[in-house]
């Protein structure tokens, strides 16, 4: 069954929270399915390296992971209106799948979470799908077709999904940052089903 890659970093849980209703939005098209994939955080610590899986949540994100895929949702936690620097990082040791053309034509999307609602949430988006761009992908948002996305008080933007965690970083989707990341979830599957097939 294709499936399509949701990759994410989280350290509060937000993303991770986003990450799944994306998910269960892709298992709502016919004979799709999500694959979850985290990127290692990184640190300026050198001398230990870290386990080769993780102690809970999705498993580390693997060159195959993108060459098997049909579709890409990138999600990452704001710092300072840019994703965080583990997805960063990640994402800058795929020179290989650029040369190689791995996800040319294979839909994408992004989603984050901030602390404020004025935290960085567009920026972080737009520069998340700027890499996306440059390996080829067709980029995806959230059309205005959407009734929450004029609804929202809480997270969620045309260019991706999106939660407001508040200053004490509360991972709880509100009812339209879910409604939303599922919808997103929906719309790239159903683009990749088209173009998979």
């Amino acid at each position: 069954m294709p499936e399509v890659l949701v990759l994410y970093y989280s350290r509060g849980g937000s993303v991770a929270a986003l990450a799944r209703q994306i998910a269960r939005g892709i298992g709502e098209v016919p004979g799709m399915q999500a694959r979850l994939r985290t990127v290692p955080p990184v640190a300026p610590q050198t001398e230990t390296a870290l386990p080769p899986v993780p102690e809970s949540g999705a498993p580390y994100v693997q060159a195959i992971d993108l060459e098997e895929c049909v579709g890409l949702a990138v999600g990452s936690p704001t710092r300072f209106g840019n994703m965080a620097a583990p997805m960063k990082h990640f994402i800058d040791t795929l020179g290989a799948q650029w040369a190689s053309g791995t996800l040319v034509g294979k839909p994408a999307c992004a989603f984050t979470s901030t602390a404020t609602m004025h935290g960085g949430q567009e920026s972080t988006l737009l520069t998340m799908l700027v890499p996306l761009l440059h390996h080829g992908c067709v980029v995806l948002g959230i059309p205005f077709t959407e009734p929450a996305l004029s609804a929202t008080t809480t997270g969620g933007t045309p260019y991706g999904a999106s939660h407001v965690a508040g200053g004490v970083d509360n991972a709880h989707l509100s009812d339209d940052e879910a409604r939303l990341a599922r919808a997103l979830g929906t719309r790239l599957a159903a683009v990749a089903a088209r173009l998979h097939a």
